[in-house]
């Protein structure tokens, strides 16, 4: 494949005619993984690539991140080959499996992780702490990740996915082992992210959750695409009409029911039934105070990934930190208040929608008395 790029100012990605033949070790076309596929994922909405086994979403997603070459074709990721380096920190991508450092704990493989982005160290422990309460392991954060669940890896290896920040996101079932709890986590943090102008594809055999999020959808068989558009194209039906009644009684019932009939109209009839998503979750909502060592439920996404960039509470942050610190303490440090300013603002650990809650880093209050005790002397 040529270096040279595939230029488009709407598109985030562009799949032009692309086609992967993997070969034999004497250079014989062995298996046509993709053949001769073109597609567009445009930017801010959320995308399914969609197929059975062995249809070749995976094989498309790594020519994608630039992992193998295509046979035929061009790829372009934000106009440029899949395999520019630039190009490398503004996509998130969670494979398959969660491939992740077994002796790490949560917060050491995010830090590790951020690292590799060039993040500073007070960056880094900011995002750590806000993406590890979004994805629900703030109680197993000191854990080693080798010791985590299936699902609690997945819930890790998305928070490995977004601490860059990224602008393309690329998730391959990413509700893999998930409970339905983190499942319609996972699937509000979509949506959410795609409110803040990210751009997802996202690849799952669940077409549920497909349905729910997904703007467009392509359909893979046997390496070629069989169906592509919109969820509204593809799934409406324009001959049936669907009516959904409320708070209607027999005889409103049977009147309806007779007037269908006279005008020769067939339908079908049954009683309005919540899904068993919805149930659960409401129960789970019931119980959702009792105390887990497991994964428990996730909050908002962090400000960071907002487009805006820094956040706007910090001054908000550092009144309600200063509430709790001791009245003797304050007495005692109150000519170096910047200090302690400072200080919550490099660590900002508090989610923005738990401000109310936000406490002092019992790091800053060691100091402080610390420095108290050194004055007595």
């Amino acid at each position: 494949m040529s270096d040279e790029p595939l230029h488009s100012e709407e598109n985030i990605v562009d799949i032009v005619g692309v086609s992967k033949i993997f070969k034999d070790f004497w250079g014989r076309p062995k298996v046509k993984a993709v053949q001769d596929i073109s597609l567009t994922i445009k930017k801010g909405e959320i995308f399914g690539l969609l197929g059975p086994n062995g249809s070749g979403k995976s094989t498309t997603i790594k020519m994608m991140l630039g992992l193998l070459n295509t046979s035929k074709g061009k790829i372009a990721i934000f106009g440029q080959s899949p395999r520019s380096a630039d190009n490398k920190k503004r996509i998130g991508f969670l494979p398959e499996e969660s491939y992740l450092y077994s002796f790490l704990t949560a917060e050491e493989t995010l830090n590790f992780f951020g690292g590799l982005y060039g993040l500073s160290k007070a960056e880094r422990k900011r995002r750590t702490e806000e993406l590890i309460k979004m994805v629900g392991l703030d109680v197993a954060k000191k854990r080693r990740v080798g010791e985590y669940s299936k699902g609690m890896a997945r819930r890790i290896g998305l928070a490995q996915c977004l601490i860059g920040d990224p602008e393309l996101i690329i998730l391959d079932e990413p509700t893999t082992g998930l409970d339905p709890i983190g499942v319609r986590e996972i699937k509000d943090l979509i949506l959410n992210l795609k409110s803040r102008g990210k751009t997802i594809l996202l690849s799952s055999h669940l077409l549920s959750d497909v349905q729910d999020i997904c703007d467009r959808v392509c359909i893979l068989y046997g390496g070629k695409i069989t169906s592509m558009g919109s969820l509204d194209e593809l799934l409406t039906k324009k001959e049936t009409i669907t009516f959904e009644l409320s708070d209607v009684n027999k005889e409103m019932h049977s009147e309806i029911i007779d007037w269908l009939k006279n005008k020769g109209i067939s339908f079908k009839e049954s009683n309005a039934v919540e899904g068993l998503e919805e149930y659960f979750l409401r129960i789970i909502n019931e119980w959702n105070k009792e105390y887990t060592d497991g994964a428990s439920q996730g909050s908002a996404a962090p400000e960071f990934l907002n487009s805006g960039g820094e956040s706007a509470v910090i001054s908000e942050l550092v009144k309600e930190n200063a509430k709790a610190i001791p009245e003797e303490v304050k007495e005692e440090v109150k000519p170096e208040e910047h200090v302690i300013k400072e200080m919550i603002k490099n660590n900002s650990v508090n989610d923005t929608t738990e401000k109310k809650k936000s406490s002092v880093d019992m790091d800053l209050i060691d100091q402080l008395t610390s420095k108290k005790d050194k004055n007595q002397e």
